[in-house]
């Protein structure tokens, strides 16, 4: 009974990890480009400080579906884990991954502390809202997490697991293992940036519904409003798909080794599960934009039907349409 509970377990985590995560590379590789396509094509959302983020956070998600969920679907498809064969790409790959993570969630922390400033009513607050100020914090905050993943490379080993009599890509350091528990997983990936978005989402909010007593062109104070809901929206959803894994994270890595093999495989499960809900995160932007913001859709429209479409319309013209030199 035991065996086959352990098989039935395993079957199910391989199939959840198959489609669920073939499901989300997918959606979320075309939903990051469409929104590079929009935030770069727009000059409304070029010289935006805050869709200048969204854009660096779309860049970095699809990285990181590619770099870490793409290669958990060939695991569980071929059996095949790069990391039990290259200790080079077991240091590397989680070094790059913690990169891609850090930079994710500081770039949509900064977003909402963007919109908050830019809310606000305060002509300072305003002030730091600038294109200029968003690419140095951004050059920042990448060499700090470039600097802080280090440690990554340094003490990532092979180690043999007695269950499955693999090599696996484990930690071998007690103290970084304890910092990446309490102070990486649950802190940096978890309650500090929730509890920063949500603070920033909601006092956004709160000035959008102030903006009208203040002096503030039609435009950008449309544009505020648009992204203010964008973003809003976007920490709604993200408290879902973020503070599940973070726990169930935090729990696995503090259980010691298992050797029984059903609680291992249900731990497995819980697991598989939790992670492909905060894979979601990295590919539901663009759906939620979509979603919430009828202007983001009209702009979408206008972007691949009008901008795009006929510059590649224009092309041939311009070569049909040529002078001939007289012979």
């Amino acid at each position: 009974m035991s065996t086959s509970s352990v098989s039935s377990l395993v079957f199910a985590t391989k199939q959840l990890t198959i489609y669920g995560g073939i499901s989300i590379v997918i959606t979320g590789v075309i939903g990051g480009c469409l929104n590079i396509i929009v935030f770069l094509s727009l000059r409304t959302f070029r010289q935006n400080s805050c869709s200048f983020y969204l854009t660096i956070m779309s860049i970095v998600n699809i990285c990181d579906l590619l770099a870490d969920l793409l290669p958990r679907i060939l695991l569980a498809i071929y059996n095949i884990d790069g990391t039990e064969t290259s200790l080079f790409y077991c240091k590397f790959r989680l070094y790059l991954l913690s990169i891609c993570t850090s930079l994710s969630l500081t770039c949509f922390c900064l977003a909402t502390m963007d919109q908050y400033c830019a809310t606000s009513s305060r002509q300072r607050l305003q002030q730091l809202c600038n294109i200029r100020l968003a690419r140095r914090l951004i050059g920042i905050f990448a060499c700090v997490w470039i600097i802080h993943s280090i440690p990554y490379l340094i003490y990532l080993k092979h180690i043999l697991s007695p269950i499955t009599h693999k090599m696996s890509c484990s930690m071998t350091d007690p103290i970084f293992l304890q910092y990446r528990i309490y102070v990486i997983v649950l802190t940096l990936f978890g309650v500090l940036p929730l509890t920063i978005t949500i603070l920033c989402g909601l006092s956004a909010y709160y000035n959008t519904r102030q903006i009208p007593n203040y002096i503030i062109p039609l435009v950008r104070r449309e544009l505020d409003k648009q992204l203010t809901n964008m973003v809003l929206w976007q920490v709604f959803v993200n408290v879902f798909t973020i503070m599940p894994y973070t726990i169930i994270n935090v729990i696995s890595l503090n259980m010691k080794t298992i050797d029984d093999p059903l609680l291992y495989a249900q731990t497995q499960l819980r697991s598989t599960s939790t992670q492909l809900l905060y894979y979601v995160y990295y590919a539901n932007s663009f759906y939620i934009y979509m979603c919430v913001s009828e202007r983001f859709r009209r702009q979408l429209t206008y972007v691949l039907f009008r901008i795009h479409r006929n510059r590649f319309r224009r092309t041939p013209q311009i070569i049909i349409n040529q002078v001939m030199p007289q012979l």
